[in-house]
């Protein structure tokens, strides 16, 4: 994903001088092409990301377009402050990208687990959220954050996520994507976990299960007409998150669902709360060991299904 956003951000910056990079000192494998080309427009902040948020703040309200850039937590938490007070309290045209969402560092620890960004970022006023599902969204998504005046989150995995679509799907902040239409079940991801989401939903299909896939690429705004279609139109809606249960897609998808009265039933896949990622392996490793791989999660949604049988009343 990242190779996608830079690339998009070279073609962006190539046709509008207001694009300007800032960088907490990191990433200069992929982001070297475009210091090279806009050296006047690129920057160094050096691992000091608070003062990188102030800088891009300021470099905003000169007119810029500013996309600040680091690994997992450093652009977000460590400098949620400065991302409160003067991104979005400004309206700063600052769009703020983190890269390795979710357990994609998993190699490097806690540190590096990116599990609770979506939770903060979407509490956060004038903010729009946006978590990419394949390379494909996420030169979409940079383009769509380029065209939008003001504050966002760029949430995106770190690299060789597979591509999910064929062709460059229609394309809205705030609007799902429809992957695969199903009546039966519907699937709903965000980030990375696009493909996890399809190859469930292929093996579900194997069963005579008839699986939904919407790629929810942005939590703020939500596209509450996608879920409720969801919830009215298939017999179980089922979130997966590389994310915290708290605060993620599953309690988005919840709120939507709540506050237009309905009740059916949802199954949230994520990050169990309070649980801090002690382990460190790949990325791959970790999904697994939280019940993310596509036989777990699929487990999951099949033991839920057959309960419901179970539990319902005979006729």
């Amino acid at each position: 994903m990242r190779n996608a956003f830079m690339r998009a951000l070279e073609e962006l910056a190539e046709n509008n001088r207001s694009v300007f990079f800032v960088t907490g000192d990191l990433g200069f494998g992929v982001v070297e092409p475009f210091a090279a080309r806009f050296p006047d427009r690129f920057l160094n902040a050096g691992v000091a990301e608070q003062n990188m948020t102030g800088v891009a703040t300021g470099l905003a309200l000169s007119g810029l377009t500013v996309f600040t850039y680091s690994i997992a937590n450093f652009p977000t938490l460590r400098c949620l402050e400065q991302i409160r007070n003067d991104v979005c309290y400004h309206r700063a045209n600052v769009k703020i990208v983190s890269i390795g969402g979710g357990l994609a560092y998993g190699a490097l620890g806690y540190s590096h687990h990116a599990l609770e960004d979506l939770a903060i970022m979407r509490t956060l006023p004038n903010l729009i959220v946006v978590a990419p599902g394949d390379p494909v969204e996420a030169d979409l998504a940079t383009r769509a954050l380029a065209a939008h005046d003001g504050p966002a989150y760029l949430r995106l995995g770190k690299a060789g996520e597979p591509i999910c679509h064929e062709l460059a799907p229609p394309f809205e902040l705030g609007r799902a994507i429809l992957v695969k239409d199903g009546g039966d079940v519907t699937v709903i991801s965000t980030g990375a976990m696009l493909r996890t989401a399809l190859d469930i939903s292929a093996d579900l299909n194997t069963e005579g299960i008839n699986a939904r896939v919407l790629s929810m690429h942005t939590l703020k705004p939500i596209d509450a007409e996608a879920i409720i279609s969801a919830a009215t139109e298939t017999s179980l809606v089922v979130t997966l998150e590389e994310h915290s249960l708290t605060g993620g897609l599953g309690s988005a998808v919840a709120e939507v669902l709540t506050d237009a009265c309905l009740r059916g039933p949802i199954l949230r896949l994520g990050i169990p709360p309070d649980e801090a990622t002690y382990d460190v392996g790949s990325q791959h490793f970790l999904r697994s060991r939280h019940g993310l791989s596509r036989a777990a999660a699929g487990a999951r949604i099949r033991q839920f299904l057959a309960d419901r049988v179970l539990r319902a009343p005979a006729t």
